[in-house]
């Protein structure tokens, strides 16, 4: 299948274009390289540094039988203080997407959509049927994706896969290339405890020690990033119309259990300073991965001990 793959020079993105390109699919990386890095696109891809509003001129280059698309703004609080950026590259150039791939006769599209579209559910764990009440900008513009694909497959014949990751961690590691997380913002609590433990002088932060959880700490379901590729090709072989389907581990981890498997993987300490719990983040966040069963024959097989060994082993091949 000859596959574009915007933000193809990002974290997920280039796992996921590795990944196609290793099942033997053709793959053309768009990127307008404002947060990838021209070094993640992996080899065998063909390159165009781009923004995503001009995908015509590609999509009109080169016959193309599917987009994956997960070029994205994607931090939350930045969203909250700059709203508009994040509807024009999130909403307006994912429907400049949609327009190209109508006129040029692209019948298929995997959106990295994101679970920040449930906002604080009470339901656990969450399924796609879960009301969506998207609690930042960046969620609602996700949101505003997921339903105009909705529309689009409906009045179009659009064969469309909406794919909520929840919290995505690891790397992917080859003999030729590896993958993994490199944000010039970094927010995620993997990666900022491995830089802890590595000395770089940075003290982790534990937000919130007295939520209803077992130890106290905030529960979320993470996903190792290759079995999330690995659902981004399943998704290509769906019928027409739109399909929602949650990605995760269907079970959480607390932050605690997080910070204890760094340190068994490292060896290292990792700097911790207790602090009071942060406004909007909920107790337990956890995926019902059923569907995903269901429609793509998809299940996680990498634990966290896996997504903090591999991210570790990246972090390392960095220095």
């Amino acid at each position: 299948m000859r596959v574009v793959v915007t933000g193809g020079a990002g974290y997920i993105g280039s796992v996921v274009a590795a990944q196609l390109i290793a099942a033997g699919h053709e793959v053309t990386v768009i990127d307008d390289l404002s947060t990838g890095h021209a070094d993640a696109v992996p080899a065998g891809a063909r390159f165009v540094q781009t923004s995503i509003t001009e995908i015509g001129d590609v999509l009109a280059a080169v016959p193309v039988d599917a987009v994956i698309h997960l070029a994205a703004k994607s931090l939350v609080g930045e969203s909250v203080v700059e709203p508009a950026a994040y509807w024009r590259n999130n909403v307006v150039g994912t429907l400049a997407i949609l327009d190209a791939m109508r006129a040029h006769g692209v019948p298929r599209i995997v959106f990295s959509s994101s679970a920040a579209t449930y906002g604080d559910v009470t339901e656990q764990p969450i399924r796609e049927t879960s009301a969506a009440r998207p609690t930042s900008p960046y969620g609602a513009t996700k949101l505003a994706v997921d339903l105009a694909l909705t529309d689009y497959a409906h009045q179009y014949g659009l064969a469309a896969v909406s794919l909520r990751y929840f919290n995505v961690a690891g790397a992917l590691l080859t003999e030729r290339q590896n993958f993994g997380e490199r944000h010039g913002t970094e927010t995620h609590l993997i990666p900022n405890a491995l830089l802890a433990a590595g000395g770089s002088g940075v003290t982790m932060k534990l937000f919130g020690t007295d939520y209803p959880t077992p130890d106290g700490t905030c529960v979320r379901d993470y996903i190792h990033v290759v079995d999330l590729a690995v659902a981004h090709l399943l998704a290509l072989d769906v019928e027409p119309g739109h399909h929602i389907v949650n990605l995760g581990q269907g079970s959480g981890y607390s932050v605690r259990q997080v910070l204890d498997a760094v340190q068994d993987v490292t060896g290292l300490p990792v700097p911790i300073a207790e602090a009071p719990r942060r406004d909007g983040d909920p107790a337990t966040l956890v995926a019902s991965n059923e569907k995903a069963l269901a429609l793509l024959g998809w299940k996680p097989t990498l634990d966290l001990h896996a997504m903090v060994r591999d991210a570790w082993r990246f972090h390392q091949s960095q220095l």
